[in-house]
């Protein structure tokens, strides 16, 4: 890595691209990769917190990181992984867990209103998505960490 500041980033693996995922995200890591040293990542362990057909979400990780490319995403220039390649974002997870009070993940809106919606698939990686997300920005000390409106709260 360089001087430069590290921008770190990341999308679940849908398999499809959005208007909104593109201005809002993609779009903007294109151009960032001028001016920061930029690391992408497709977060199929964020994505794992609702229930996953394994073979479905390997194919839409393939497909995640081919829409990546096809955006303007410069392997030459952005490192680009998949979250569950790199054992440490688990394993950092763990020990913020660990430190981490219940209180503190529940004031967290997004849990809320997904817990309400579909009360049948809440487990306790959702609840402590945010947990897994500090370890992700820390792991790498990024200086800029990108996020959509709905995971504002979480930083």
């Amino acid at each position: 890595m360089s001087a430069k500041p590290i921008v770190l980033s990341g999308c679940q693996p849908s398999g499809q691209l959005t208007l909104g995922n593109y201005m809002g995200a993609l779009k903007q890591w294109v151009s960032m990769q001028e001016t920061h040293d930029c690391l992408y990542m497709i977060v199929d362990l964020h994505a794992i917190t609702v229930r996953q057909d394994p073979a479905k979400l390997k194919e839409a990780c393939l497909d995640g990181l081919a829409l990546y490319l096809a955006c303007g995403i410069d392997p030459t220039r952005s490192t680009l992984f998949l979250q569950s390649h790199v054992p440490e974002h688990a394993q950092l997870s763990w020990v913020l867990n660990c430190f981490t009070q219940m209180g503190e993940l529940n004031r967290m809106t997004q849990f809320k209103d997904k817990s309400a919606r579909n009360a049948s698939n809440i487990n306790v990686g959702l609840y402590s998505y945010p947990v897994l997300q500090a370890a992700d920005i820390l792991l790498y000390q990024a200086h800029e960490v990108p996020v959509g409106e709905d995971q504002k709260q979480h930083l």
